[in-house]
């Protein structure tokens, strides 16, 4: 590649980002419903045309940026429930993981979009079903692998992994995520709040599946 063309993609790569971030902002203060092409030209200083140039519509811009929003946030949980199947100690580790995929999940960015998301869920289900199949789905089935591991290394007794990494995921999260989603509330909990939803949910998990060998 020249040095020309090196340079022309590295502008096109940034106007894309570009693109994306003002569409982010847009969508999100405007609805799905309530945003334009050419609103999103304006917040991103580009013409309409630019944005064509890198997106066939509205719906493919908004699809890519619940995909790299959604993935963005996933992809380090996905990393640590993946080393969760070696520890050392599992109510340590199922601690560390519950909090960290607790304060993502917070995350006001991520709740503005799952919010958006299901809003036009009925006008637009496979954008609901993408929201949920690289993020909630993804993270409950290797939730459902690493509970598999445990129990077969005498660490948990999970005979129905998928129901024990729902019961994980619910006993985290269900109280705060719930009272954002319905009261429209980003605000994020103070990090004791996080902890103490983490913990608890943990502590409840185990006294339902610590293998009964573990103390």
């Amino acid at each position: 590649m020249s040095a020309l063309e090196d340079k022309t993609e590295g502008r096109s790569a940034r106007k894309r980002r570009a693109i994306l971030e003002a569409a982010t902002r847009v969508f999100l203060a405007h609805g799905y419903a309530g945003t334009t092409i050419d609103q999103i030209a304006a917040e991103a200083a580009v013409s309409k045309p630019t944005v064509y140039k890198h997106f066939s519509d509205k719906q493919a811009l908004f699809t890519e940026i619940v995909t790299r929003t959604v993935d963005e946030a996933a992809e380090p949980v996905h990393a640590e429930v993946a080393n969760l199947r070696d520890t050392g100690d599992v109510a340590a580790d199922l601690r560390d993981l519950a909090r960290r995929q607790l304060s993502m999940v917070m995350r006001p960015r991520l709740l503005q979009l799952r919010r958006l998301v299901i809003g036009e869920a009925g006008r637009f289900p496979e954008l609901g079903r993408l929201f949920a199949e690289r993020g909630p789905a993804r993270t409950m089935a290797d939730l459902a692998a690493a509970f598999r591991a445990l129990t077969e290394r005498g660490l948990l007794a999970a005979d129905d992994a998928e129901l024990a990494a729902a019961h994980f995921n619910w006993l985290v999260m269900s109280v705060p995520l719930n009272r954002a989603m319905l009261t429209g509330d980003d605000t994020p909990p103070s990090a004791a709040e996080l902890r103490r939803y983490a913990d608890e949910g943990v502590r409840v998990f185990l006294a339902a599946y610590r293998a009964p060998s573990i103390s």
